[in-house]
């Protein structure tokens, strides 16, 4: 009699936790966003000394309140999937449990000569900022785009190295070592600083020659600079014409998500998905 009600109960909850399709589904997702910048404002805040001297104990008692949240919102999300293991072991399930555990570890290594062990184990806490990425829907837009721009973007990078190379050791030949340049690999990283407009001033051309050089250089940077850009915003364009529109849908077997709409199946198990 009440495995109807379980099954309903696991499967409304699991809506809410894994999609944002729905009104309480953007909800919980709107809280679990300000909790998460809440709790890297903490990190924040209890890594300057002077803050964290005077309010300790308030920083303390927000972080385990932030620490049983996000403790309740993880167990929610293994006890509302058919398959726990697969979500344990996916990448957000390990960010879950590293943004989780370093608290309660804290309690095992407590007492002075742990200190600098304990610090490092609340270091893990910085790993909470990864799952924002679950709630910007075009960063998946966006790592596709680089995946499919890769190839070209390898070609050009090489084609960069290459130029820089050539440049660096044509500016050993014409400064010399009188003015800095002492040696080809030096020369070839005085290249790059300057392509890439980043410009240290460790070393800069004295020669005419060596300065006319340079100029071009920069000149040549400003436009590498836009060509990475361009392949992937083009990308990106080719993407958003072909792409299908999709919602939030999780499948409670396998997690799987970007189902299109009015998908009545899992694309990836055929598990009938949430009506």
């Amino acid at each position: 009699m009440n495995t109807p009600n379980k099954k309903h109960w696991k499967a409304r909850l699991h809506e809410i936790i894994y999609e944002a399709d729905t009104r309480e589904g953007k909800l919980f997702d709107v809280i679990l966003l300000v909790v998460i910048i809440a709790s890297i404002i903490l990190v924040m805040l209890e890594s300057v000394k002077t803050i964290d001297s005077r309010f300790h104990k308030i920083i303390d008692i927000c972080e385990w309140i932030v620490t049983i949240l996000f403790t309740i919102e993880y167990v929610a999300r293994i006890i509302t999937v058919k398959k726990p293991l697969h979500y344990i072991t996916s990448f957000y399930g390990i960010i879950d449990l590293l943004s989780t555990i370093p608290k309660y570890l804290s309690l095992i290594f407590a007492g002075t000569h742990a200190l600098v062990a304990l610090r490092a184990l609340r270091l893990l806490r910085v790993f909470r900022i990864l799952k924002l990425a679950r709630f910007m829907g075009a960063s998946n837009n966006l790592m596709s785009a680089i995946r499919a721009s890769r190839a070209k973007i390898s070609v050009f990078l090489f084609a960069v190295i290459i130029i820089s190379i050539i440049l660096g050791t044509i500016m050993y030949l014409v400064e010399g070592e009188d003015n800095g340049f002492t040696n080809i690999p030096k020369s070839v990283y005085w290249c790059i600083v300057t392509l890439t407009t980043v410009g240290y001033g460790d070393i800069a051309p004295q020669t005419p020659v060596g300065q006319f050089i340079a100029s071009i250089v920069m000149i040549i940077g400003y436009g590498i600079i836009a060509v990475p850009t361009g392949i992937v915003t083009s990308e990106l364009t080719k993407a958003s014409e072909q792409k299908t529109p999709t919602n939030t849908q999780a499948c409670r077997n396998c997690a799987a998500e970007g189902h299109k709409n009015n998908a009545e199946f899992c694309y990836n198990c055929g598990q009938t998905l949430n009506p």
